[in-house]
C-alpha cells in the first residue's frame, strides 16, 4: 500500500500517537494540545501581526504551515494539528466568512433567513488548506503524527444558521425543532462537504482526523442522537469507505453521560473527553480498549504547579488500562504560561508520574 493511507511504520518508536490510535497502550502516553498552534505563542502572534488577520494567515499556505510547526519545534509534541478553522467548510459551501476584531467569526447570508440553495459552493476554497498539509507533511519529523480536522455537522450548522457563535446555539436549536426537514438538508450538505474536505486533507498527507463537535453539549438527548451521533456516524462511514486506514477521533464537547452512546453510535476510532468528565467514569463507561484522548482542564494548566501534577496523575491512573493520548479537555487558552506547558511535558514524561 502506498500514499498517505500507508503512512510510515507505526511502531511506538516511530509514531507513538498513531500507534495509540490503532490500539496500543504506551507509557508515558503521547501528547498534543488542542489549539497548540496559536495565541499563547509569541512567534504566532508576531506572524499573525505581519499577515494582518486570521483568515489571511489560514489562506497563506506557507504561513499556515509555519504556524502548524511552531509548537513542535518548541515543545516536541507527538502530534501536529493542522492550522486552519472549522468555518472553512461553510465558506466553501458558499457563505462569506470574515472575522470581527474582538468578536469572532461572521458568516453571511445566515441560513435562518436564507434558503440553502441560495448558496453557491466553491470547493476550490479548500485548495490552500491542502497545500498547507503538503508543506507540513514534507517538513514534519517522522516521529510526529499529523492530524487534520473538521467541525462536526451540528457545530457547523449552528454557525451557518445564526451567522456567528452564540451562548446557547438557540437559532439552530429552534430551526431543528420547528423545521426538522429543512435543518436536515443543511446537515446533509455539511456532511457531503466535510467528507470532500477531509478526504482532500488525507490525500494531501494527514494521518489521522479529529471531528470537533464543540457545541454537542447544548442538545437534549433525542436531538443529540439525531444531530450529533447520526451525522458523525455518516461521516465516519463515508470516510472509512474511501480511506479505511485513517483513524478518526470524535470530540463531542459537553456530551457528558451521552459519551458512551456517541462512541458506540458513531464508530469513531477514539473519543476525546472534555475537562468536565470524570476520567474514571469515562474509563468505566466507554467500550473496553477504545482509545481515549484528554482531559486536563486548560485552567489547571494556567494555574500550574501541584494543580497540574495532581490532575495529570489522576488522568493517567484513570486511563492506565486502555490506549490513551494525553491532551487538554478543550483548547489551550491564550494566557497560558509557556513555562507551565514545559512543566506539564516534564511531569508527564517522567516514569514516576504514573
Amino acid at each position: 500500500m502506498t500514499g498517505p493511507d500507508a503512512g510510515l511504520p507505526n511502531g511506538p518508536s516511530l509514531k507513538p500517537l498513531l500507534s495509540v490510535l490503532k490500539g496500543e497502550r504506551l507509557s508515558p502516553p503521547p501528547l498534543w494540545l488542542m489549539r497548540q498552534a496559536g495565541r499563547y505563542l509569541p512567534e504566532y502572534r508576531e506572524l499573525r501581526a505581519r499577515k494582518g488577520g486570521f483568515l489571511e494567515l489560514v489562506y497563506d499556505s506557507a504561513a499556515a504551515a509555519e504556524v502548524t510547526l511552531q509548537p513542535l519545534r518548541r515543545f516536541g509534541f507527538d502530534g501536529a494539528i493542522l492550522f486552519s478553522d472549522i468555518l472553512i467548510v461553510p465558506y466553501a459551501m458558499g457563505q462569506d466568512l470574515w472575522f470581527e476584531a474582538g468578536e469572532g467569526p461572521r458568516l453571511a447570508p445566515v441560513l435562518a433567513e436564507t434558503p440553502l440553495d441560495a448558496l453557491k459552493p466553491d470547493f476550490s476554497r479548500f485548495e490552500a488548506v491542502y497545500e498547507t498539509v503538503r508543506q507540513v507533511r514534507a517538513a514534519l519529523d517522522p516521529h510526529v503524527t499529523f492530524l487534520g480536522f473538521a467541525g462536526s455537522p451540528w457545530t457547523i450548522a449552528t454557525y451557518m444558521v445564526a451567522g456567528q457563535g452564540s451562548k446557547d446555539q438557540g437559532a439552530a436549536r429552534r430551526l431543528a425543532y420547528s423545521q426538522p426537514e429543512r435543518f436536515a438538508a443543511i446537515i446533509d450538505a455539511i456532511i457531503d462537504a466535510t467528507v470532500v474536505y477531509l478526504s482532500g486533507q488525507i490525500e494531501a498527507g494527514v494521518e489521522a482526523i479529529q471531528l470537533f463537535d464543540s457545541w454537542a453539549g447544548s442538545l437534549a438527548p433525542l436531538q443529540f442522537e439525531r444531530w450529533v451521533i447520526e451525522p458523525n456516524r455518516r461521516i465516519v462511514e463515508k470516510l472509512k469507505a474511501i480511506h479505511p486506514a485513517i483513524p478518526l477521533i470524535g470530540f463531542p464537547k459537553g456530551a457528558a453521560e451521552k459519551l458512551a452512546d456517541y462512541a458506540a453510535g458513531t464508530g469513531v476510532d477514539a473519543v476525546g473527553v472534555d475537562e468536565s468528565v470524570d476520567p474514571h467514569w469515562a474509563d468505566r463507561a466507554l467500550p473496553p480498549g477504545l482509545p481515549v484522548q484528554g482531559n486536563l482542564d486548560p485552567l489547571a494548566l494556567i494555574a500550574g504547579g501541584r494543580a497540574v501534577e495532581e490532575a495529570v496523575d489522576n488522568i493517567r491512573a484513570a486511563f492506565a488500562g486502555r490506549p490513551h493520548i494525553f491532551n487538554l479537555g478543550h483548547g489551550i487558552l491564550p494566557d497560558t504560561p509557556i513555562a507551565h506547558v514545559e512543566a506539564l511535558i516534564r511531569h508527564l514524561r517522567q516514569p514516576e508520574s504514573r
